[in-house]
């Protein structure tokens, strides 16, 4: 590793705890609090504001987790945290807070005939775009800090002006930091904090490049998460979801076959969701003279948030070399809405254009464009759109959309350490779409909102309270079942109970495993019945895969070789639609389970000698193809560790050579320990930041050297010596 990507690391995580002291600071709700936020990557920032918002200015859950009147609903989406960008032809900051409030006072809560009521709180207010100052004229820069002179007052007595009950958070760059401590310095000292972001100056750039969403390695497959789709004219993408890694119990005697080697869990794409509504109309673009100006047209919206058109201007600015009519759809539906609050339309008008700027955005983001930009704008305007119009018949859809697209931020780089919040923002979303369906008119749409519910649990059991939240996981599943039968959409019904399966596997890894994984195993059985492998053979491999990993884990504890035998016969079933040609990176996982699961039929005390000295060469065999094909997915992530597969190979190995059983000449018996050395080294070569691990395969290199004395004499041991690297030589040899 290189200084400069020492350093980007060191970066990294100290602008993730800057984040999370930021975040906490915000979120405790006190009065009066001045934040200043230090940052010259405009591309970090940016992350950084969205991601604030995200998280803190709609916590619509906790408004509507027990609604009881239709005032109590108005405040459903009144936010708790706005972005405001500087008006540059009047950089006041309080004025435009001011101005914000007179818009959109906060709703009343608990008005009655006897009472008045109590005003919702004023929400936080964080202020971007203080760098756009430098390109303005001296007497702009020179206003902008008389006006943070002038509000000083805002932080100490003055009891006239609202904005005393509100925080304020101003992103502003290093240069700006030293202009206001010199010509501003009541307001530096009336700061409640500073958090300096680290980082060279950066333009802020598209997110182009992410990385496609769904690609962290798994254990098994778990969970299709279904949508309500708005176009039934569009050709449909499938998504890819994606269940949670855990590592396999390791009871037996031989310590390495699972050592950071879990079971293989692939992802795979799940059915294309339900048809609700129908496309929103194509518009015809106005001013098409060029994105210049048609940007800051947008820009210069006065009823609109300014965070939402900001996002919509980045997205417009990441397509605009495409020059399709879909770059030109946003902007147009963001002037139409910005015309409807100017004619003051009936809400629910304003909610509809809205939620055809959520399902525009929401339509591409199913097309593959996940972008944290994309997924942004269709939370923000669905938002938008249950705050006018909160009695919709739409209202369950929307809420089951704004429930997924929280769970795709989560899936959605680079938001993994903001992944907890994000998964409890989608239950709640979900919990609060089943309040408002009856099963028994709605009986599909029940169905899915339970089964995306369970999937999201299985998520948040990754960060907190496993096994019960593996066991809301199987309610949420079962609930879905109780309402999805065979007869109404078998595919659907085969993936909710592949779900259920995932969901058994998990929790039996916590408590009651023989109960649990028989659950899993027979879940998954029901799920293969109604796939056809002629027809959907990725999918039939997939469960036929995941029932070998259970029946795996279910001889640990109970009829060892008959269920290590069914493992066995399950994963060669698999390996007939997971090929190298089709599926080259699930096959190489199942090839890996597969050498695990003889391993372990190898070594029961049961075994014939025959019969293990047959089973050890097939382990082999199948460790041998699983690294091949790794070795060819050159740049693809692997849902299985290859390092541990070097390990178990070695060890196999090395098994084979020393069982008493084993008649050989010495001229096989070297090679077998030659290879087992070299699987070993290679192991080892990449467990540098591994201590344990590391030290096990360093006693594995110790016994494998020792083996070549035993079955070779001196001269075989001087043989494996002259095989390892002169470094780790001295240590060797103090141990032979």
């Amino acid at each position: 590793m290189s200084v400069n990507d020492t350093a980007q690391n060191d970066n990294s995580t100290w602008n993730r705890q800057v984040y999370q002291r930021l975040k906490i600071a915000l979120s405790l709700g006190l009065r009066r609090q001045l934040f200043l936020a230090v940052c010259d990557d405009l591309h970090l920032r940016n992350q950084v504001a969205t991601r604030l918002h995200s998280t803190l200015a709609y916590p619509i859950g906790q408004v509507l987790s027990q609604p009881s009147n239709a005032q109590e609903n108005s405040t459903l989406a009144y936010p708790r945290l706005v972005t405001l960008r500087l008006n540059l032809n009047d950089p006041n900051p309080i004025l435009q807070i001011n101005q914000w409030l007179v818009n959109y006072p906060p709703p009343t809560v608990g008005a009655s005939k006897d009472s008045p009521g109590r005003p919702f709180p004023v929400p936080a207010f964080q202020i971007v775009g203080v760098e756009h100052l430098t390109k303005q004229p001296v007497a702009t820069q020179r206003l902008f800090l008389h006006h943070l002179r002038l509000s000083e007052q805002y932080f100490s007595v003055q009891e006239s002006s609202r904005f005393l009950e509100s925080n304020l958070l101003l992103w502003i760059p290093r240069p700006w930091l030293s202009a206001i401590k010199q010509s501003a310095p009541q307001f530096w000292r009336c700061r409640t904090g500073a958090f300096v972001f680290a980082g060279e100056p950066k333009p802020a750039t598209q997110n182009s490049g992410y990385p496609e969403r769904f690609s962290n390695p798994r254990s098994l497959d778990l969970g299709y998460i279904e949508q309500s789709i708005v176009d039934k004219s569009v050709t449909q993408t499938e998504l890819r979801t994606a269940g949670t890694e855990s590592k396999l119990k390791n009871n037996s005697d031989f310590p390495a076959e699972t050592q950071g080697n879990s079971v293989h869990k692939t992802q795979e794409s799940p059915p294309t969701g339900d048809l609700l509504k129908t496309a929103p109309q194509q518009q015809e673009s106005t001013n098409r003279s060029g994105s210049g100006s048609n940007n800051q047209s947008l820009s210069s919206l006065s009823h609109i948030s300014s965070e939402l058109t900001e996002l919509v201007i980045a997205t417009i600015n990441t397509n605009i070399a495409q020059h399709t009519e879909d770059y030109w759809q946003p902007q147009q539906i963001l002037l139409e809405i910005e015309e409807l609050h100017q004619k003051q339309v009936l809400g629910e008008v304003l909610a509809e254009a809205y939620h055809r700027l959520g399902t525009l955005y929401r339509l591409r983001i199913e097309q593959g464009e996940s972008t944290l930009e994309n997924l942004m704008v269709a939370i923000i305007a669905y938002q938008e759109a249950i705050s006018y119009d909160e009695t919709s018949s739409q209202l369950p859809d929307i809420l089951n959309d704004l429930g997924t697209l929280y769970w795709m931020l989560y899936h959605t780089p680079p938001n993994s350490e903001e992944g907890q919040t994000y998964i409890e923002q989608a239950i709640e979303f979900y919990q609060l779409a089943l309040k408002m369906i009856s099963p028994q008119t709605h009986s599909e749409t029940y169905a899915r909102v339970q089964n995306n519910l369970g999937t999201a649990y299985g998520d948040l059991a990754r960060f907190s309270h496993p096994s019960e939240n593996w066991q809301q996981a199987i309610l949420a599943y079962n609930e879905a079942l109780s309402y999805r039968t065979v007869e109404m959409d078998s595919l659907k019904y085969a993936a909710c109970q592949n779900n259920l399966g995932t969901a058994y596997w998990h929790l039996g890894q916590y408590n009651q495993p023989i109960v649990h994984l028989k659950k899993a195993i027979a879940a998954y059985n029901e799920a293969l019945v109604h796939y056809n492998p002629e027809q959907e053979p990725l999918k039939y491999g997939m469960i036929q895969n995941n029932i070998g990993t259970a029946c795996w884990n279910l001889a640990q504890y109970e009829q060892p070789a008959q269920n290590l035998q069914l493992a066995i016969d399950v994963y060669t079933e698999a390996l007939k639609y997971r090929t190298p040609a089709n599926v080259p990176s699930a096959c190489a996982a199942t090839q890996n389970n597969l050498g695990t699961a003889y391993w372990h039929l190898a070594n029961l005390s049961q075994t014939t000698k025959e019969a293990r000295q047959n089973y050890l060469q097939l382990c082999i065999s199948a460790y041998e193809e699983a690294i091949a094909l790794a070795h060819s997915l050159s740049g693809i992530a692997l849902s299985f560790d290859l390092l541990a597969s070097y390990n178990n190979l070695g060890l196999a190995h090395y098994q084979l050579v020393i069982d008493k059983s084993f008649n050989d000449n010495k001229a096989t018996r070297s090679q077998h320990l030659e290879v087992a050395l070299d699987n070993h080294l290679q192991a080892l070569n990449g467990l540098s930041k591994q201590p344990e691990v590391y030290q096990t395969t360093f006693n594995y290199i110790v016994k494998t050297i020792r083996a070549f004395h035993n079955e070779l004499g001196i001269q075989g041991q001087n043989l494996a010596l002259s095989k390892v690297p002169s470094q780790l030589l001295p240590e060797i040899l103090s141990k032979l």
